[in-house]
């Protein structure tokens, strides 16, 4: 019922800080959630305790909001590393890894990279948040996952991989544009 009504009131645009901040200490998850939620654009809420509360739903959600809240607070990059790394919960795990993907920070790229050895859904995730970076730890981490016995994450490898090739379909800005003519304009035939 909480959750439904901070909902509405969110709808409504009636939200302000004092109300997100009061339910995320509520007692029930799902008004954590929501508030969670609804707290990504609020970068005066801290929201590194939630990424330690006990209830595991709280610790994935917290952890996705820290990723989709841009530039990482004060904490957030350390506490997400020790979730990548030590929480019990493979799905806060793997949420933990695509915040750190998306945040992008190079200090995190160890953690990432460790990832790549967890169970199939983090390496998949792993893999992912390997995008934003590069270097030749990388190279050899989505090498070695192209030849993982999990199909999916082969083949983000190899999506990766495949991101990273010059496009063979695009015009190299080397070589002269025969479509264009001085009298035509560009694509014109004259």
């Amino acid at each position: 019922m909480r959750a439904t009504a901070l909902h509405a009131l969110a709808r409504l645009g009636r939200i302000d800080v004092s109300l997100i901040a009061a339910a995320l200490d509520d007692p029930e998850p799902s008004v954590q959630r929501r508030a969670l939620e609804l707290a990504i654009p609020f970068h005066s809420i801290d929201l590194v305790p939630l990424l330690a509360d006990p209830d595991d739903s709280v610790v994935e959600h917290c952890a996705w909001a820290c990723g989709e809240r841009l530039p990482a607070a004060a904490g957030v990059l350390e506490s997400l590393c020790r979730i990548v790394t030590g929480h019990e919960d493979s799905l806060c795990r793997e949420a933990a890894v695509a915040a750190l993907g998306a945040i992008g920070d190079p200090t995190a790229l160890p953690t990432i990279l460790a990832a790549t050895g967890d169970r199939a859904t983090v390496r998949r995730r792993a893999i992912i948040a390997l995008a934003p970076f590069e270097g030749p730890e990388v190279d050899r981490a989505l090498a070695l996952a192209k030849t993982d016995r999990d199909w999916q994450v082969r083949q983000a490898a190899e999506d990766l991989l495949d991101s990273n090739l010059p496009d063979s379909n695009l015009p190299d800005s080397n070589l002269p544009d025969e479509d264009r003519s001085d009298e035509g304009g560009p694509g014109r035939i004259s």
